[in-house]
């Protein structure tokens, strides 16, 4: 079942969108993905097939930048 996250991140510009674009490209369960870096928040949403609001988080911050859903 699809689902949308919706999370409030520090990716902040295209150097951060590249540094995180790898993780999310091979992420399994990730159908597709954006970086709103013009929100004040920098609102990433995701649309999962499958992935968790955890693992989301856990990648993000793997590659050193803070995360916090907005569900």
């Amino acid at each position: 079942m699809e689902k949308e996250f919706k999370f409030k991140t520090t990716i902040n510009c295209g150097g951060c969108v590249a540094k995180v674009t790898p993780v999310l490209d091979e992420a399994e369960g990730i159908q597709e993905w954006k970086v709103d870096t013009d929100n004040p928040d920098k609102i990433l949403t995701v649309k999962s097939n499958g992935i968790t609001e955890d693992k989301v988080i856990e990648k993000i911050k793997s590659r050193g930048f803070k995360i916090e859903s907005l569900q």
